[in-house]
Parts: structure tokens; sequence; C-alpha cells
């Protein structure tokens, strides 16, 4: 590609932009000269640049070109000279050419002039001194781009004589009218600040000054100026917080990046952990530390009880939830530093049910170049380690292609062992299998070493890992088998006593050296019968051609065997060689990074880098949140209610987070809607810096009755069309969905606001519910949830029509005084159109026959106590889910409105049917409701919240294996085909011994089935019992045989092509047996 000149004639907005010409890699390539006639061409020497090329003559064509008299000349050099810097060619020695020309009037001219000297103004100060009162006058140019390269210039030049002179100019050019005249004074202020620190007084009133700046173009700009010259000065923060968040979307790229991680400290600094309530961590806890005893894990659940009395009720600031919002969509950036940096701040910031929000977007980066995909993995790996769960439903994603390079091999297997569970060990380890065969010897070493960490965390795959890891030793490469060595003898060092025919296998491999080691420890340990044994091993070592094993033998000989020569260490013998030795612990690299702030480059290097900022701990109690409340002018409010009527039907931004998915945080509810418009006191408070906080106190009572009576008028609508539906469908399904349209349609229409209002105000509605406790929003929410009757039918509206769908539907959940008598149900089982009958066992379950769990308990619910069984009756919405009988009691002295499932957060693949809404709980009572869980044949915890009217409540139902299934009736050759299919790897076999109570067949029977949800298989042989289930999700099969021995000796035999649910279900059975 040749770019041809640029006649100075020419306008300037057809002219090639600076920036293009440092870019293109031909200049320089081309001739010489103009294409006008009668101007003489300037040749382009061929060895020019090259090592034949004389000094005296080189560039000598572009200094001519430079004194010429002719702008289109001069255009011509300068952009030769520009395409040289940008190929990395030495141009100084052009310097007092060029700057000669900074006074030039053509204005192309002076820009690539300006360009050439920001380059080399740092090495050729002297020259460039001479030429400052033409920077000076640079600085008044009319022209912005001009004002701000001659600002750029004046800051390159590292003289400390002229610091007074580029004060004077940043603190211009700080107030001038165009905003990239602003950008370049922020990016001014660090180099100022490097050449004299001492001027950090006056700079900070600069850095106070710009941050004020609401352009988006000088936001990033003068967030980095402030990160470098005063981050310890969060107070110039606070007044521009929330600017900050609602400009973040709009500002360039790397300038995203900055503001995120000054926001990510300020954060630290100003709100408190979201995570600090137990309610918070009782999402996680299926997941137990990935390095951690259970012991631990028990202590630790005893203290967070102690504490839990004296601790507030956790309330999520509305400036810290407006941060998270606004750096959401953050995560669909084009940029991986953009993602990584909202990936660390919801990992540092966000509560852990939101924290999952980002692992999508990380995979996401998983594409990318080998960079972006080492440092995104770095960061996966210790953010595996905590949270666990966030990354396990894109397991696929960590697998290892044969193209990657060593180290994405190594960090992708670190991300694989830190996801490994019971569940998925099984696909992990068959993954290692085969990357052991690869070529690459460094990566099978470190395939090795994660099988044995995948052993040591997970016991139940321990024998079997070990059985592989022995196989290895007889691979032909040495690296593999060494490796093997190394990591067997990790593992027999935890369990020496269980493992003899392994090291019996082992001892054969050992070599010569070893052979001597275990002479000596013999001789130490028992000298009498092992002293002519270590004689002859000594004297066979002592001629040996090796010299290693010859030198070997002699300095043992001197240390185990007194002699008169023999010197002080004979005395410690035993303890260099017989030292009690703590067994190994098999664990992360990066189990101890999350110290450092994810995406630093300290976290990569794993130890403190230049420059890095730590990040703060949460502070024990809120700072004042009203340092951030900006006063609004007064004329800069709307005094218009149509004005108003106007910004509302036409919204700038419009708020679809609502629909993102099961991540959403809690402020995101529609119910926020009303809270909203009816409580106009929590909005003025929360919503410092809206522009429209009159207005809300104004038209709040005006809007509230509009809403009412559209309203009625869509309740009426809905009642007409119930009426006019089909027999045997119920119209309530649609009618809420419609009822929820409306609600989001008003919740968008209060959006079109300005959004830091929108922002504060929402956020202050949902989150401040508790706290402040708004009467006439928790009314107005009340009014709107008994407005439209025909979405919730109460036992009183059952007719013929609709039987069907109401033996179908799960049950009601009203209080215990109203639930559906069984004498009306058996009333009304002839009546049904169909053959399935009500079931009183769904309605009115038996807490007492059945185990329960504690789901949430009265200290941690404040009154409210929820506690949950698995009723074993198939889910009526759905056969492939779990039932949980759910039953709860208000302990408190006031009544619980609104108690309902929000925010599910399943894992992959999960499904969770909440129960429908309870309105009120009256105190004293108790309220049985059934909800359905989808668990995927997995015993992995299904997390979600329930609410109230005024709180939240993270909980989880992890159920154990046995009640992931269902009984299944079969004859005894039945079971005896099926159970010949699964054999092999799908046939776990225990024994065991059966204590005093469980000899009788009743009682064995009666411990099976407590332990797991089967039927019983007829057998015609006294001594064997047979149960057979399959799992709810899958339908897998499972069948249990126990057979009695001689005496209390029995044999457990567990068939099923689910191999992690055969070992949990074994273990169970035992311990049920064993009770």
């Amino acid at each position: 590609m040749t770019l041809t000149s640029v006649p100075a004639s020419q306008p300037a907005a057809s002219r090639p932009h600076p920036a293009a010409m440092a870019a293109s890699p031909a200049y320089g390539e081309e001739k010489g000269g103009s294409s006008s006639l009668g101007e003489p061409e300037y040749g382009h020497d061929p060895a020019s640049g090259g090592i034949f090329s004389s000094d005296y003559k080189r560039h000598d064509d572009l200094k001519e070109m430079l004194d010429s008299n002719k702008d289109s000349l001069k255009l011509e050099a300068m952009k030769r000279i520009v395409a040289m810097i940008a190929r990395g060619k030495n141009a100084s020695d052009l310097f007092p050419a060029v700057v000669k020309n900074v006074a030039c009037k053509n204005i192309e001219v002076k820009k690539l002039v300006y360009v050439y000297l920001v380059r080399y103004a740092e090495e050729q100060q002297d020259l460039a001194l001479l030429s400052i009162s033409t920077f000076q006058r640079g600085l008044k140019d009319p022209n912005q781009l001009i004002r701000a390269s001659a600002l750029r210039v004046l800051s390159s030049i590292r003289v400390p004589i002229i610091v007074p002179i580029m004060m004077l100019a940043i603190k211009e050019a700080a107030s001038d009218m165009s905003p990239y005249v602003r950008k370049t004074a922020a990016h001014a202020i660090p180099k100022l600040y490097s050449l004299d620190s001492d001027q950090k007084d006056q700079l900070i009133e600069v850095i106070e000054k710009l941050l004020a700046d609401k352009t988006t173009l000088v936001a990033g700009s003068v967030v980095m100026a402030f990160e470098e010259v005063c981050p310890e000065r969060i107070d110039l923060i606070h007044k521009n917080y929330r600017k900050l968040c609602n400009l973040l979307i709009d500002v360039e790229e790397w300038g995203q990046v900055v503001i995120i991680n000054m926001l990510t400290r300020y954060a630290r600094t100003q709100f408190l952990s979201p995570n600090q309530n137990q309610e918070s961590l009782l999402e996680e806890s299926a997941e137990k530390a990935f390095y951690g005893s259970e012991e631990e894990d028990a202590k630790d659940a005893k203290a967070e009880a102690a504490s839990l009395a004296k601790r507030k009720p956790y309330v999520m600031d509305p400036d810290h939830r407006l941060l998270l919002r606004n750096t959401k969509p953050l995560l669909q950036s084009r940029n991986a530093a953009v993602v990584m940096a909202v990936a660390q701040l919801y990992f540092h910031l966000a509560p852990k049910a939101e924290v999952g929000v980002i692992a999508k977007a990380l995979v996401r980066l998983l594409r990318s170049h080998s960079e972006v995909q080492y440092v995104v993995l770095q960061n996966v790996a210790t953010m595996s380690i905590k949270r666990r769960g966030m990354f396990e439903p894109y397991l696929k994603s960590f697998y290892i292609r044969s193209t990657d390079p060593t180290q994405i091999k190594i960090l992708k297997l670190e991300v694989l062992t830190n996801l490994a569970n019971e569940t998925n060990i099984s696909t992990i380890l068959r993954e290692f299998q085969t990357y052991i065969r690869s070529m690459d010897k460094d990566f099978v070493a470190a395939t090795i070493q994660a099988i044995g960490r995948c052993a040591t965390n997970i016991g139940k795959v321990r024998d079997t890992c070990l059985n592989g890891l022995v196989q290895l030793l007889s691979n032909r490469d040495e690296l593999v088998v060494a490796e093997s060595v190394v990591v067997i003898k990790k593992l027999l060092q935890m369990q020496p006593a269980q493992h003899s025919e392994i090291i019996k296998h082992m001892a054969k491999l050992t070599d010569n050296i070893q052979v001597i080691n275990l002479a000596a420890k013999l001789y130490l340990t028992n000298s009498k019968q092992s002293k002519l044994l270590t004689q002859y091993v000594l004297n066979l070592a002592k001629y040996d051609q090796n010299y290693d094993i010859r030198d070997r033998a002699r300095f043992i000989r001197q240390l185990i065997v007194p002699t008169e020569k023999s010197g002080a260490l004979n005395k410690y013998a035993k303890k260099l060689f017989l030292a009690q030795k703590p067994a190994p612990i098999l664990e992360s690299s990066f189990k101890d990074r999350d110290h450092f702030q994810l995406g630093s480059l300290s976290h990569l290097l794993n130890a403190k880098a230049v420059g890095y900022q730590e990040l703060p701990d949460w502070p024990d109690e809120a700072p004042d949140p009203s340092v951030r409340n900006v006063e609004v002018p007064e004329w800069t409010k709307c005094t218009s209610r149509e004005k108003r009527k106007e910004k509302v039907e036409k919204p700038f931004y419009s708020d679809s987070e609502g629909e993102s998915g099961p991540t959403e945080s809690a402020d995101s509810e529609p119910e926020s809607v009303s809270k909203e418009s009816g409580s106009s006191s929590s909005l003025g408070s929360s919503s410092s810096g809206s522009e429209e906080e009159e207005e809300e106190e104004e038209g709040s009572s005006g809007e509230q009755s509009e809403d009412k009576e559209e309203e009625e008028k869509r309740t009426k609508r809905k009642k007409e069309g119930s009426r006019k539906a089909a027999p045997g469908s119920t119209g309530s399904p649609s009618e809420e969905e419609e009822e929820e349209g409306v609600k989001k349609a008003k919740k968008k229409a209060l959006q079109g606001k300005k959004s830091c209002a929108e922002t504060s105000s929402e956020e202050a509605s949902t989150s401040e519910s508790s706290s402040s406790g708004s009467d006439s929003g928790s009314e107005a929410e009340a009014k709107r949830r008994k407005a439209p009757p025909s979405s919730r039918a109460g036992p009183k509206e059952i007719s013929l029509l609709d039987l069907d769908d109401f033996t179908l539907a799960p049950p009601q959940p009203v209080p215990s005084s109203s639930i559906v008598s069984t004498s009306l149900v058996t009333d009304l089982e002839g009546l049904t159109l169909t053959d399935t009958s009500l079931a009183p066992a769904l309605l009115s379950p038996a807490f007492s026959t059945v185990r329960t769990y504690e789901l949430l308990h009265r200290m941690a619910g404040e009154g409210l106590s929820v506690e949950y069984c698995f009723s074993r009756q198939p889910f009526p919405g759905d056969p492939h889910m779990v039932a949980v009988q759910i039953q709860i009691s208000n302990n408190t002295d006031a009544e619980v409105k609104s108690l309902r499932v929000s925010e599910p957060k399943p894992l992959s693949g999960m499904r969770i049917q909440e129960f429908p809404e309870i309105e009120c709980l009256a105190p004293g009572d108790t309220a049985s409701v059934v909800m359905g869980i989808d668990f995927c044949d997995s015993t992995q915890a299904a997390n979600f919240q329930l609410r109230t009217h005024t709180r939240h409540f993270y909980v989880s139902i992890q159920p154990p294996v046995g009640e992931l299934m269902a009984p299944v009736f079969m004859s005894e050759n039945e079971f005896k085909k099926e159970q010949g299919k699964l054999t092999g790897m799908s046939e776990i076999t225990e024994k065991l011994t059966l204590p005093e109570k469980c000899q009788s067949d009743h009682a064995i029977v009666q411990q099976v089935t407590s332990a797991a949800n089967v039927g019983r298989v007829p057998c015609g042989a006294d001594n064997e019992y047979r149960f057979a289930a399959k799992t709810v999700t899958s339908g897998s099969l499972v069948l249990i045989t126990l057979e009695r021995r001689e005496g209390t000796a029995a044999q457990l035999t567990v068939n099923s092509e689910k191999m992690v649910i055969g070992t949990m279900l074994v273990k169970d059975i035992i311990q049920a047996l064993a009770q």
C-alpha cells in the first residue's frame, strides 16, 4: 500500500488524519517530492536507514524538505518522519529541523510536528526549551487539537525549571471548553506529579475540579490521575460516586477498567459486607470448604449461630446496589479487560447469590487469544476454590484441547481439580486418563498431581485413583513413573495401614540407594536381628560400580556403626533417619491468592507488585451514606406535571434487567413499583440528586388513585375473560401473567426518570423496607396484592368444570385453619371428570411420620421458623420433580404477609416449582405448602430466597440421596434380569455387621426404606432382601440386595448405572442399619 502526498490546498476535512498517518506502515517507502509540475522530486535512497548509510548524508532529503518554503513539501516530510517513528526507526537527529516548524501556520503540519515532539521532547530537552514560548502560544490556539497537543508536548519536557509553567497550563486546560483538552489536562497531572511531588496540593484541586466534569471523555482520565496522585483521598469521590456509576456505561473501555477498579476499593471502605449475616451464608451450606474438615465446619456453624443474635439485619445500601446494577451490562463488553474488571468487582462486592452471573462472561473469554485465556484462567482458578458451584455448569469449557499451550493446559487442570466433586468426579477422571497419554511431559506430570489431589479431597475415589497410579508405574516414560511414585507416596502416607499390597508392589521398584537407606533404618530400629543383613548390604555397596552408591555406603557405615573415629553425628542417627514426618497436604497453589485483588498484576504473579494498592477490609459499621448526597439547584427542577409525563412516556434507558435470568438482584421485583409510587418519603430521602423529588411528593396521591382505577378496569376485563374461557381450563395462569405485565409496564414507565433518581429510589424502596418500615408503602403493596381476586382462586371457587385442574394443581398455601378438609375431598372425589382422585396426603401431610429438616431457624428468621420434609408422594405438576413439603410457623406477635419464594438460584439443569404466595400468616399459626424441585439426580443443594413483606432469607434444600428416587414394583425374575445388565462398574458391594436391633425382617426392611424411597421386591430366599427404585429425573434403575450371612455378617449390593448415587446410597443404608 502506498499513500500519495496531499496538497496543502486540499480541504482539511478530506486530508488524512494524523492518527491514520502514524499507523500506516508504508511511509518512507514512497518517493519524496510533490506531484506538482516544476517542483523538484526528492528521491528516496534505498540504503537510507540501512547499515551502509553514511551519517552525514542520512535524512538529508528530509531536512531539505523541512527547510523548504512550501507547505506541501513540509507535510510530505512530516508524514515520512512520523511513519519512520511508527516503524520503530530512530528519527531523533531530525529534531532541530522539525522543531523549527512548530510555528508553521499550516495546521496539518503543526499537528504532525506536535506528534513528533511528544515522542522526542524528553530526549532533546534543551532544544525543546527553546520553543517553549511557541508551545505557550499553542495553548491559546482556536483549534482544540493544537491546544491539546501543545499541552501534551509541554508536559513531556521533563525539566524542573518549567514546573510553574506546566502547572499554569494544566489549570487553564482544566477549565477549557473542549472536553478533549480537559482530558489531556488530566493526562498531564501524573506527569507533573512525578516531576515534582511538592505540587500535590495544587494538583488535587485540579483533580477535584475535573472529577465534577460530567463528560464521559474526561471521567476515565481524571480517575486515573486520582489513582496516581492521591488514591487515599476518597472524600473526593463521595459527591461524584453516583455520577461515575451512571456514566460508566458510556466511558471508553480503558476508562471503564480504571473506574471499576477504583470503585471496588471505594465500596470496600463505604459499605457493609453483603455476606456478613447467617442467612446469606445458608445458601452455600451445601458447599463445604474445598480444604476443610467437618469438625471445623461444625465449629464455624456454632460460632455463627452464637454471634447471630448480636448482629443487626443486613440491608444493602442503595448506592452499593447502584454500583452492582450499572456494572452488570459491561459483562457483555468486547474488551476482555472490562469483563475481567466487572468480574473482580462482583467477586469482591456482590452477595454470594449474585456472583454466579460472572461465570458465563468469563467462560466466553476463554475463546480469545492464549494470553487472555492465561489471565482469565488464573482468576477462575482462584474463584473456583471459594465459589465452586459458580463454574460447575460450564465444566466442559475447561476441557483441554490438544492445541492449547502448556501453561493453559496446566491452568485448566487446576480449575477442573477445583470443580471436582462426588457428582462429576467420574467424568473428570475419564478426562484425566486421556490426558496421561499426551506427548507433553510437563502436562502429564501436572495431570498425575491433579489425580492425587482429587483422591485426597474425595475419599470415595481414593482407591480407584491409587490403582490407576500404580498401573502408571509400568509406563515407559521415566517422568511419568517418577511423578506417579511421588503422588502415591503422599497418598499412602495419609492411610499407611490400608494399602499394604501397593507398598509391597512399590518395594520391587526401589533402586540401590533406597535399599541402603532401608538397611540403615532397619539397623537403627532392631539392630540385633538386622545387623548381619545391614553389614551384607553395605559390603555389597562397597564394591558397586556406581560411585554414588559407594559414597552413600561409606557415609552410612560411619553414621550408624559406632567406632572410635566416628564423630558426634553418631548420636543423632535415629533423628536423621527416623524423623517423624507429617502427612503431606496436596492443595492448590491458588488457595490463598484471593487476598490480592483479582485481575491485578500482583494476583497474576502471586507477589506484591510496585504500585499495588491493598484491597481494604469491610468496615464493621457502615459510614454515613449522606456524604454521597448532592444538592440539586432549584432551576434544574421540573415544575410542570406535563413535562414529567413526557419523560415517563419516553424513557431514555429501558431497564430489562428484570428478565435477565435467575441471578437477578432483589431490587428488580415488580413490588418495588408499588413502593416507589406509594412511599414518597422513602423516595425523597434515598434519591438525593434526583431532579424530581418535589413532583413525586406532590403527585404521589393522584398517581396512586389513577393506578387503582386502571387496575379495577383490568380486573373487570380479567373476570369477563375467565367467564368466556373454555371448559376444563382455569384462567389463573394467564391472569397472573397479565398482572405481571401490568406491573412491568408501570415499572418501565417509572424508570424513565433521571437515572440517578431511578437507581437510588428503586433501591431504597426494596432494600430499606425492613429498616425504614414505611407504612404508606406497605399499605399500598397490600392493596395491590389484594386487588385482582380472580388471580387467586380459593377453595370457595371450586366448580365442576375446574375439578380436573384443581386435582392436578399443587395445594394452595393457606393457614392450617382453612385447609380443605379430608371429608370435603372424599365428597368431591366422585364429581371429578378424570380418573385421578384428590389425595389427602398431598394436602395434609403428617410431619410426625417423616423425617423433617430445618430450613430456617426461628433465631435466624427473626421469629419465622421453617421446616421441610420429603413426603415421598409424586409431585402433581411434574413427575420429574421431588415433592418437598414445607411447614412455616409464625412465632412472632405480628402478622407475616406475602410469604413467597423469589430468585431461585438452581444449578445448571435444576428446576424449582415455587409454591403459591401465602398472603397472610397470623401470629402462632402454621401453614403447610408443597414445592417441587428437579435435583437432576444430584445431591447438590437448591438455593432460593424466602421472602416476606419486609425481609428476605437465603435458604437451601439439600436432598439425601435416598430421596432422589421413587419406588418401582417388579417381580423376582424382572429384578434378576435387570441386575444382570448392571454389573462391573455399575455394581457396588460392601460387607457389614448387623446390630442386634436389626436381626428381624421387619427391622431390616424398615431401616432400608427409611434411608431410601424404595419398594420391596418379592424374594424366594429367606436370607435375602431385595428393593428396587428409579431416579426421579432420569428414570435410571437402582437395585438393592441385602444378603444375610453367618451370624451377624451381611453383604449389601447396589446396582445402578449412576455410580455416584450407588456409592452414596451404600453409605446411607449401612449407616441406617447400624443405628
